[in-house]
């Protein structure tokens, strides 16, 4: 009898038919992604040109040297721009996984009354728009007296309905059995969080991560509505701010270069961490 390999883990003949769909698939996947680092190389001629070219013909550093030239005649230095944003989005993306694991946690294995209901506000909230709870939040941050303060960019983007979502969800595939070792063992419920939970859930801890990181990382709202200081703003409103002011002919190839460098951070902690994100989405559970 013919034998069948399912599943082999190198390369096999039987996989070619996969192959010739994803390969396609791949490729027309990743055509955003090359336009994106082609256009920023662009020179001025074919930025415009009709019909429009998807490949730099003639790529140039043209438009970073711009980009540079740009920054160098701001009253704030770059640096202090990204300095900005890098610890406001380190503070949101460590807090948000903190505050929603722990939600999730106590959602998914804690009795307590109320748990249903905090837990359907927590999904009708994913039903608003950030326009919706723009004056709110305005408000709470006015009160709370932290205009032009890191609490001012970090309070409004820690409220992720989403990640505390997908959190539960598959903290839902954790064993009862596993908690009630821990319990016997004498670990108290901090401990079988950050002992049991945590570690069966980095999958899902990595795309929130993500998710997290997007959300802030290009984020103009609280810059634009809670900082009126402009040493307090962000590295997305200054690159924000080069466009505007550069919204005519001669200024289309700094902004392509500022989308790029806004774009890179994106894609380089996506491919640091698909690999996880693989594994949420297919919501493998436990092994």
């Amino acid at each position: 009898m013919k034998s069948i390999t399912i599943n082999p883990k190198g390369f096999h003949k039987s996989q070619i038919k996969f192959y010739i769909i994803l390969v396609p698939l791949a490729l027309f996947m990743a055509l955003p992604i090359v336009y994106i680092v082609n256009h920023a190389f662009k020179p001025l001629g074919e930025l415009f040109a009709f019909p429009p070219k998807f490949f730099a013909v003639n790529p140039t550093l043209d438009n970073f040297t711009k980009l540079g030239q740009t920054t160098q005649t701001s009253t704030i230095a770059l640096s202090r721009y990204i300095f900005n944003s890098l610890v406001v989005t380190l503070a949101v993306v460590t807090i948000t996984v903190i505050i929603g694991s722990m939600a999730g946690f106590a959602i998914s294995k804690l009795q307590f009354k109320g748990r249903t209901l905090f837990f359907e506000i927590n999904t009708l909230s994913m039903m608003f728009v950030p326009a919706a709870v723009l004056i709110p939040r305005y408000l709470i941050i006015d009160k709370l007296h932290i205009m032009d303060t890191y609490l001012a960019h970090i309070l409004p983007l820690l409220a992720m309905p989403v990640g505390m979502f997908l959190l539960k969800q598959f903290i839902d595939d954790v064993p009862y059995e596993l908690i009630e070792a821990a319990v016997v063992d004498g670990a108290g419920m901090f401990k079988v969080y950050y002992k049991v939970i945590l570690p069966l859930i980095k999958p899902a801890i990595a795309t929130v991560c993500i998710l997290s990181f997007q959300q802030v990382w290009g984020n103009l709202e609280t810059s634009n509505m809670f900082i009126t200081k402009e040493s307090m703003k962000t590295l997305a409103f200054f690159m924000s701010t080069l466009v505007n002011a550069n919204n005519n002919v001669a200024g289309q190839g700094v902004a392509a270069a500022g989308g790029l460098i806004m774009f890179i951070p994106n894609i380089i902690l996506f491919i640091l961490l698909q690999s996880k994100v693989m594994n949420t989405m297919s919501h493998s559970g436990i092994k």
